[in-house]
């Protein structure tokens, strides 16, 4: 694709389609969920006005696109640690390392968790471009826990499904600071782009809906273990939702404060939960906190 400006007036084979499915169609090297961040930056206009993703066309409307070439990255074999909790020749349930990034971006283009995989696995899934390969999800790159990869198309698309569909299940632990007084409560709020720094999340009375179920595990005299449970799962939900309440996750240097203890917050994923999509079993994965996180929380007094 070469031409990253221009103009595409809506005909009416088009009518009452969405505006990012059209856009999906028309940019076919772009993934769905890179055509929506595209029109949420403004990048893509309808009749020279930002619109939500989902609007939908009518005939004679005009779409604007002025669009950044993506700079080229070479992906390169990388010998990184990492831990292979399962693995068949459809998929891998890994243990991301706390300060490993998942996948290349912009300001960083190798040391990532996408090097570690193609060096060490063979066959990933092509889905979500050559940048991403067998990434069905996500973790932040300080967060820790389990991940699920994808081997192939197939095995990508059903996992993928469950994650929109809440079918698979994540656990995760955090250590927050101050001590909570809920044993256990549901926060449901709006959540959308800061708009006092652009790489951080922020609370808000619009935005995308994110709910988070917590349960307290352990009290101390300055800090509260606390497990949370994703009904929705938006870019550092439990983190900003950990904000909102006044309990900053313990070494959130973005939204709480640094530790020069630790490297990163304190959150991990420890459970997760899904259906094979060969086998259609449901599998189960737990893994334990990572030391230096144990050895953290050895130092603090409990409550009784």
């Amino acid at each position: 694709m070469e031409d990253f400006k221009g103009e595409i007036k809506v005909e009416k084979k088009a009518e009452g389609e969405r505006l990012d499915i059209f856009m999906s169609n028309f940019f076919a090297d772009f993934t769905r969920s890179h055509i929506k961040n595209l029109i949420e930056r403004g990048e893509i206009l309808l009749n020279g006005k930002v619109v939500k993703a989902g609007y939908i066309l009518k005939e004679g409307q005009v779409i604007q696109y002025e669009i950044e070439k993506p700079k080229s990255i070479s992906l390169e074999p990388q010998d990184i640690d990492f831990e292979i909790v399962y693995q068949d020749s459809d998929l891998l349930v890994i243990n991301k390392p706390q300060g490993l990034v998942v996948h290349p971006c912009a300001s960083t283009k190798d040391n990532t968790l996408v090097n570690a995989l193609i060096y060490r696995i063979k066959d990933l899934s092509g889905i979500n471009g050559q940048l991403r390969p067998g990434i069905v999800h996500r973790l932040d790159k300080n967060t820790s826990g389990l991940m699920l990869v994808a081997k192939n198309d197939f095995a990508h698309v059903a996992l993928a499904k469950q994650i929109k569909d809440k079918t698979c299940s994540r656990k995760y632990l955090a250590l927050c600071e101050g001590v909570f007084t809920k044993d256990s409560d549901t926060i449901t709020t709006f959540i959308e782009r800061s708009k006092n720094d652009r790489k951080k999340m922020a609370v808000s009375n619009k935005g995308k809906l994110a709910i988070s179920e917590y349960r307290v595990v352990e009290r101390f005299t300055n800090a509260t273990l606390v497990e949370f449970s994703l009904k929705t799962g938006r870019t550092h939900q439990i983190r900003v939702h950990c904000k909102m309440l006044g309990h900053s996750i313990i070494g959130d240097s973005e939204y709480g404060k640094a530790d020069k203890n630790l490297k990163g917050q304190l959150l991990h994923s420890y459970y997760i939960s899904f259906i094979h999509p060969r086998s259609n079993k449901r599998m189960e994965f737990e893994i334990a906190l990572p030391q230096y996180f144990k050895n953290y929380m050895q130092k603090l007094k409990k409550i009784d």
